[in-house]
């Protein structure tokens, strides 16, 4: 069946408004490449305060995709598996940083998790824990902001998965959290991977919320997102170099993984 789809013949408008709308997505990209200034890229990458800004949202961003996931399976898994009541809105409630504007999250984070925050002040009080303007203030910032998209895309899962396969283990005397482990998380690979990447490329661009709870201090909390910002504001051609590593380093991990998830989620259907 897959083959046959793929030799029939494609309706003419529809290719021609697919070519527009890659044609959208692309020409801001183009506009970056034209107009950076190539020659100064040694020097911008091999500059100290870049390559901090640059380990740093690295780090972060991967710190926080670990943090998505641990705490946004399992969330995922009884979205999709119980039903109860309120569930519309606890799903609401997982993904509202999602459409939020960023800094309006930022500012939800300070008021609960600054020094004089709601659970912020008993952190300080009890613990000497601080997480504005701090590294683990950009971690949490982007933890959460990036996980309803792994919520999004393991929860589609889970609700897709064929539970033949986990009642057979169950039927075997394996207990709930094996099943878990070694039946449903083995089948939803493919959506792991697609949510852990997604929560990583959204990490790894996160600005708003990080610079509003976390600060943009050099070497501590300034990220490659806030780097770029603030080279735009007296270096702009700086600033699009800074883009260019960026775009560069997500469009590879994209370009690397695509067809992997493609080839693993999409097995071949048959007729």
């Amino acid at each position: 069946m897959s083959r046959l789809r793929g030799r029939r013949k494609a309706p003419i408008a529809i290719v021609v408004w697919a070519a527009l709308a890659i044609t959208f997505f692309s020409l801001p990209f183009i506009g970056i490449l034209v107009r950076a200034p190539w020659s100064d890229l040694p020097d911008v990458v091999t500059d100290e305060a870049v390559r901090r800004a640059l380990w740093l949202s690295l780090r972060t961003s991967l710190i926080a995709s670990l943090f998505a996931g641990v705490l946004g399976v399992p969330l995922a898994w009884v979205l999709a598996r119980i039903d109860f009541p309120g569930r519309r809105v606890v799903r609401a409630v997982a993904t509202l940083s999602m459409v939020l504007p960023p800094v309006v999250g930022g500012v939800a984070l300070f008021t609960s998790f600054g020094r004089r925050g709601i659970f912020g002040q008993y952190l300080d009080d009890w613990f000497g824990i601080r997480l504005p303007f701090s590294t683990a203030g950009v971690i949490v910032a982007q933890t959460f902001v990036a996980m309803p998209f792994l919520v999004l895309a393991v929860e589609s899962a889970f609700r897709q998965l064929d539970l033949r396969y986990e009642e057979a283990a169950a039927t075997l005397g394996a207990r709930p959290f094996f099943v878990f482990r070694r039946v449903t998380l083995p089948s939803v690979r493919p959506a792991l991977v697609a949510g852990f990447v997604l929560a990583w490329a959204r990490a790894l661009g996160e600005f708003g919320a990080t610079i509003t709870f976390a600060g943009n201090l050099p070497g501590r909390t300034q990220t490659m997102p806030l780097a770029t910002y603030l080279a735009l504001e007296s270096q702009p051609e700086r600033a699009l170099l800074l883009s260019l590593v960026m775009i560069g380093i997500s469009f590879a991990v994209l370009l690397g993984l695509r067809e992997r998830w493609l080839t693993t989620a999409l097995p071949e259907v048959r007729a």
